[in-house]
């Protein structure tokens, strides 16, 4: 099925809003005008592929659509049907319930929601988008309070800095002011969520201390102590009302105390208190508010917490998806349902690198939600079951966690518990049966250790008997950005085992984590910087894992981690998941799109485990070879600046023949124009004849001379050459070694034989047309990103890597001939916008369509030179790539026949 744009799903939407009466058909014109196929609507009109529980009036696809014409308020409708138990079975990506009126709709994979006439069906098409394989480039938007409320708190705790100074270098008074708003925090929830009375805490504050703030510390401290007082007689009578909360958080110890109040903190801690609490999400806040208590990270509020989307990316394919599965295959059988509930209830999900707990939140969230929905499916099906369960076999004791700071574990803690408290509540309003949350009974399994030096199995014991999983996302930091900690960290995890020092600080929680899964039914999927699956880095790390009997199950390929916060951290990301090596099916997500894959390798391509290393000659041998560019290692006494050279030219005309066009990477991106003297021994006597160049030579020796590299000062005696030269007067292909990755194409440049490429690029001489259509292509781009991997966030191309090991089929004089038919048209359409440099002309959002259609040319052509259907994604390119790889360099090793004898 060919996938439609945006302008085309909003030209099948518009007919929809000028419809004089709507009905039933409306949910199907609807759907086909996403381009969902034909065939499904039809069915699914006729009911033969309608899964709904009342097919009169619901229209029900798995994965697709749950619809219901209503004569309620559709907003009613949505809110029954967003957690009922067939739309948990059924997963569909959008809920809609509409009076034909009004229509309200629900992405059950975002939480966002519209309310909006049914005639304005037009103005609101994008939000459906996803139908047509079109996501949100933002998942979520955070709910404001938690921002406001983060703003709020992150004043206060200024305020309270300033008026307690002693706090501010002291490590323990530091901790005690974290733990101190913590409290604050449970304190806020509890009013306005019903575990306190409403407005019971910010009441007591405002009632019983002083406009100056002077004894807010010693009122505090007495409710503090209360609500760990179990019997009401060990409490003031003015805190009486107040309940035992327990679970360790009002526990008195030495470091946690109460700070001074100033009069100016006593209104902020009464600000706070007058927002409404009940709907924060401990998944978000948490981060922030750790960012707001740790010194340095204020400026970073919310940037680096994981947003739901991303979280699910993890938990989805890794558990949550076949446990959906089960439910439906189960739907109907009451035994196959109870031993589904006991199977969630020992479940146990670990994140070794915990933060504020906002994995371990939403994967408790996820399952509370999935154990609602069998109980209303029980509730259904047995009388017996009409009595339900007066407590959660889903335990925040069996959600297990490791991180290094402190105050975080204290959040991770105080986030599940919020996180419990929501899902009672919602538990209440189904079933109508309270789980109280205080006394607080569970304290969480979350430990504050370094990961990379605690044996994980004391953290959350792995006898192969019990079904856990791995989440998170580990801290990444590459070998240039490790501190000294940090690389010492290596050797708690290697002890005596060999280990590169290029492995990403992120290596060490794969590597420890296949350790732990190894053998057993465990597995784990962490989010991860996309380097770890490209470059040099696959060979480094993928070896050790596999080589425990551990194969990639699914893998998320590379996509921008984006969220609403205030700053975003905008880093490309993948999602990893392994697990022990199985036959069941192995998933690549895609652009959108889940692609089956017989293998998963460490390039997250479908294709077998091959690691690519550095290689002398090129695979086919019809490609000349690539060389890095020429090295004057000059002092810069050879290169010249165009008023150099026409200086140069003016004083002696003889000059002009000793001069070349000098070109490296940035020159060819950005239209810079440099020169350099380029002479042979035989010009050597003519350029020490000129004066300009004379004195430029002189300059030339004298930095040579004093050069520690032997190559170096061996050239002083010719100063007239370069060092290193690679350059021929041929026709040349010109290959910046580093680009921006958000280009779509490498810019590359097809030069004349009078342009010397700097040894800041690479450079094919003697090279024809149809090569530089080969390696603009979007194949050996596809090749590029994944094999070259990544100066900083840029493509770093490699000769030896990328170039000599990209897979080329013979081909014949033919297909290179059409191959440079199309690369001229891309050359020719450069000439005609020559006012624009290569950057603008390649940049994301500015590359002409000219130019685009072009390159769709060259693309085509080499396509169909790798296959003969058409590829849907860059993955299926790759996989092509890792076939023909294997194949040539199988070809390459095979034994040569032996020779027959004459005899």
């Amino acid at each position: 099925m060919a996938r439609l744009n945006l302008k085309a799903v909003e030209e099948r939407v518009a007919p929809l809003a000028r419809r004089e009466t709507y009905d039933r058909e409306f949910i199907f014109d609807l759907l086909l005008a996403y381009g969902k196929p034909k065939g499904n609507v039809t069915r699914l009109r006729n009911g033969s592929l309608n899964v709904a529980a009342d097919p009169v009036s619901e229209v029900a696809q798995k994965n697709v659509i749950y619809f219901r014409e209503t004569d309620r308020e559709p907003l009613a409708d949505v809110e029954e049907l967003r957690t009922s138990p067939d739309v948990v079975r059924y997963n569909p990506r959008f809920v809609i319930a509409t009076d034909y009126d009004e229509l309200v709709a629900v992405d059950m994979k975002t939480g966002e929601n519209k309310v909006f006439p049914i005639r304005d069906i037009d103005k609101h098409f994008t939000f459906f988008l996803p139908w047509a394989g079109m996501e949100k480039a933002q998942y979520t938007s955070e709910a404001h309070a938690d921002v406001k409320a983060a703003d709020r708190m992150g004043k206060l705790f200024d305020e309270l800095l300033q008026a307690n100074p002693e706090l501010i270098d002291e490590q323990y008074g530091r901790h005690a002011l974290n733990v101190f708003f913590t409290r604050l925090l449970f304190c806020f929830f509890a009013e306005d969520t019903g575990i306190f009375d409403d407005d019971q805490f910010t009441m007591a504050v405002g009632s019983h201390t002083q406009a100056d703030g002077s004894d807010v510390q010693e009122f505090l401290t007495d409710l503090f102590h209360a609500l760990d007082a179990e019997n009401a007689e060990d409490k003031a009578s003015y805190l009486s009302a107040f309940p035992y909360v327990n679970g360790r958080l009002f526990e008195v110890t030495s470091l946690h105390v109460v700070p001074a109040f100033t009069k100016s903190a006593r209104g902020l801690l009464l600000d706070l208190g007058a927002l409404d609490w009940s709907e924060i999400n401990p998944d978000i806040f948490g981060s922030m508010f750790q960012a707001i208590v740790t010194p340095g990270k204020r400026s970073d509020l919310g940037q680096h917490y994981t947003s739901v989307p991303n979280i699910l990316k993890t938990i989805e394919p890794l558990f949550l998806d076949e446990l959906k599965e089960e439910f439906d295959a189960c739907f109907n059988s009451v035994g196959k349902l109870e031993k589904l509930l006991d199977r969630i209830g020992a479940i146990k999900v670990f994140d070794p690198a915990c933060g504020s707990g906002n994995f371990l939140v939403i994967a408790y969230k996820e399952l509370r939600r999935l154990e609602h929905a069998i109980l209303e499916r029980l509730a259904t099906l047995s009388p017996k079951h009409q009595v339900l369960y007066a407590v959660s076999k889903i335990d925040i004791e069996n959600f297990y966690g490791i991180e290094i700071d402190d105050f975080a574990v204290e959040v991770a803690i105080l986030s599940l518990w919020i996180a419990k408290h929501q899902m009672n509540r919602e538990f209440r309003e189904k079933f109508g049966v309270e789980i109280p949350l205080i006394p607080l009974k569970e304290t969480g399994q979350i430990r504050a250790d370094n990961a990379t030096r605690v044996d994980w199995n004391d953290v959350c014991p792995n006898n192969g008997e019990v079904e856990i999983y791995l989440i998170g996302n580990p801290p990444y930091a590459g070998a240039k950005t490790q501190k000294p900690e940090q690389k010492e960290d290596y050797r708690f995890v290697f002890g005596d085992r060999a280990y590169s020092k290029n492995l990403d600080y992120i290596a060490l929680w794969f590597l420890k984590g296949a350790d732990y899964i190894a053998g057993t039914a465990a597995a784990l999927a962490f989010v991860t910087t996309n380097s770890v699956a490209q470059g040099e880095h696959v060979a480094l790390m993928f070896p050790m894992i596999f080589d425990r009997g551990l194969e990639i199950g699914f893998a998320y390929t590379s996509f921008k981690w984006e969220n609403n916060a205030k700053r975003n951290a905008g880093v490309t990301v993948a999602v990893i998941g392994l697990r022990a090596a199985r036959p069941s099916p192995k998933c690549i997500y895609t652009d959108d799109l889940r692609i089956f894959a017989d293998n998963i390798n460490g390039y997250l391509a479908d294709g077998p485990d091959v690691f690519i290393e550095r290689r002398k000659r090129p695979l086919g041998a019809q490609l000349p070879e690539m060389v890095f560019g020429s090295m004057p290692r000059d002092g810069g006494g050879l290169i010249l600046s165009p008023v150099e050279v026409a200086t140069m030219i003016e004083q002696d005309p003889r000059c002009q023949t000793l001069v070349k066009r000098y070109m490296g990477s940035s020159e060819l991106i950005n239209d810079g124009e440099r020169y350099c003297l380029w002479i042979d021994d035989e010009a050597a006597g003519l350029a020490s004849s000129i004066p300009s160049i004379a004195t430029k030579l002189t300059r030339v020796t004298r930095e040579r001379t004093r050069s520690k590299a032997a190559s170096t000062a061996a050239y002083a005696s010719k100063p007239y050459r370069f060092v290193q030269i690679s350059y021929k007067p041929t026709d040349s292909i010109i290959v910046p070694r580093v680009s921006s990755e958000r280009r779509e194409y490498i810019p590359m440049g097809y030069l004349g034989p009078d342009t010397v490429v700097s040894d800041a690029a690479f450079a094919v001489y003697d090279a024809e047309p149809w090569l530089f259509g080969l390696l603009t292509s979007k194949m050996h781009m596809v090749w590029a990103k994944a094999i070259g991997g990544k100066m900083k966030t840029d493509y770093r191309y490699s000769n030896t890597i990328v170039y000599n090991n990209f897979p080329v089929p013979t081909l014949p004089d033919a297909v290179k001939e059409q191959l440079a038919v199309a690369a001229l048209r891309v050359l020719d359409v450069r000439e005609y916008h020559c006012e624009k440099t290569l950057a603008e002309l390649y940049g994301p959002d500015k590359m002409p369509e000219d130019l685009r259609a072009a390159h769709a040319e060259i693309d085509a052509r080499v396509d169909s030179i790798y296959s003969k259907r058409a590829y849907e994604t860059d993955e299926e390119r790759l996989s092509d790539l890792f076939a023909m790889y294997v194949e040539m360099t199988a070809a390459k090793q095979a034994p040569k026949p032996a020779k027959r004898s004459n005899n």
